[in-house]
């Protein structure tokens, strides 16, 4: 395994790495769903026999809840270290962009959990952003989130070398980012609310001045690099 990859990475959406997994009728978790973007692409497919959407973010939970047109999507509140859900009651996780998001010191705690509610033979689907690229460099004036996707990377790595797991693949490719206008980045990432970023005058302004700096007649175009792992249970 590599936390980075050395060649030239295509670009591509990342719903092709999701559609070519074992979907139909599959028991799916989520974790860390956020806004449930991804949980709504995954549920538009039809294929998923039940989606379990898990956010530890109180306030984004309260949102998910007023949800009403995925009736196939069942939101939670709880974190991935503590996963309300029964031994082998599930057959594939997925984590996006979130497992970097779990304290160091429970990283291992959530893949023991992850290991504990799939099914033998399922899969950990996990999706983290690689710290390199245009993007990746404005967002790093305000949150640096190096050491904890290197914390995040380490922890996937043991739990693919240990007894529960077997690695399936590594994928590595560049994810297209897309904002209409800087107003529309703030509202996206500056004003998350599952991280308080307390920017500075000054910073706000260098932030603001390295993303007007990719600004075109189409809005702000970014090639973000991503990592995918795909983990088995073993059998």
């Amino acid at each position: 395994m590599q936390i980075s990859s050395s060649g030239d990475d295509v670009l591509r959406n990342e719903q092709e790495l999701i559609d070519a997994l074992p979907l139909d009728g599959a028991r799916v978790l989520e974790l860390g769903c956020g806004a449930a973007d991804r949980t709504r692409a995954i549920a538009k497919t039809g294929r998923p026999a039940s989606i379990v959407a898990l956010e530890v973010d109180e306030r984004q939970h309260a949102k998910n809840l007023l949800v009403t047109d995925m009736p196939n999507v069942q939101f939670a509140l709880g974190g991935a270290q503590a996963i309300p859900a029964a031994d082998a009651s599930v057959d594939i996780v997925f984590m996006f962009k979130s497992l970097h998001h779990v304290p160091n010191e429970l990283l291992d705690q959530t893949f023991a959990e992850i290991h504990r509610v799939l099914a033998p033979g399922g899969l950990a689907y996990i999706s983290e952003p690689v710290f390199d690229g245009a993007y990746n460099e404005i967002l790093r004036l305000f949150h640096d989130e190096q050491r904890v996707r290197e914390a995040a990377f380490a922890a996937t790595e043991r739990a693919a070398a240990s007894p529960g797991f077997t690695l399936v693949s590594e994928t590595f490719f560049k994810s297209p980012v897309r904002y209409r206008d800087f107003a529309t980045f703030e509202e996206k990432v500056l004003k998350v609310t599952h991280t308080e970023h307390k920017l500075t005058p000054a910073v706000y302004e260098q932030v603001r001045e390295k993303f007007t700096a990719h600004m075109t007649e189409e809005g702000a175009k970014f090639e973000a690099p991503m990592r995918v792992d795909l983990l088995k249970k073993v059998a």
